[in-house]
């Protein structure tokens, strides 16, 4: 019988966000917690938007360069998921949407994730980079086909 601890954690998490505030509001007081929750989340939302953008023009010229982009794009969706955390009131969210936002940890998950995930994709296969179509003189032209199926349907 194989328990998962998941449910587990999301029932206790709020619990553990507020004896952390608890804590940290002895210390500090509620006005500063207060202000630290608010400069968490501004500081999550321009994360995402410097470090987001960022992974997305990595994963973009892995994909141009014709290799596999989902290492780019698996460094990507943790970059999300450290925003949230980021945006989301609580200290320990903070501490590991933080810790997410580091290359070495994303390196460490995708290395953890990568076995568990299977990605098919056309990547990897070197595509022409020209697009180009080769006509005679006599299969190409300029006046309308008055035999084109699509020239029957105006004409109704």
């Amino acid at each position: 019988m194989r328990i998962s601890f998941l449910p587990l954690l999301l029932l206790a998490l709020p619990l553990m966000e507020i004896a952390g505030f608890v804590i940290v509001g002895r210390q500090i007081g509620a006005l500063a917690v207060v202000g630290l929750v608010l400069a968490s989340a501004i500081a999550g939302s321009l994360l995402l938007r410097h470090q987001g953008l960022g992974a997305m023009a990595r994963a973009r010229a892995e994909i141009e360069a014709g290799r596999d982009p989902s290492q780019q794009l698996a460094h990507g969706a943790m970059i999300v998921l450290a925003a949230i955390l980021l945006i989301v009131p609580g200290f320990l969210t903070d501490i590991v949407g933080l810790l997410m936002f580091l290359p070495p940890v994303r390196d460490l998950a995708w290395k953890f994730l990568k076995s568990r995930i299977t990605v098919v994709s056309g990547f990897g296969m070197r595509r022409p980079r020209e697009r180009t179509i080769d006509l005679d003189a006599e299969e190409f032209s300029r006046k309308p086909n008055p035999e084109s199926p699509w020239r029957r349907l105006t004409d109704d």
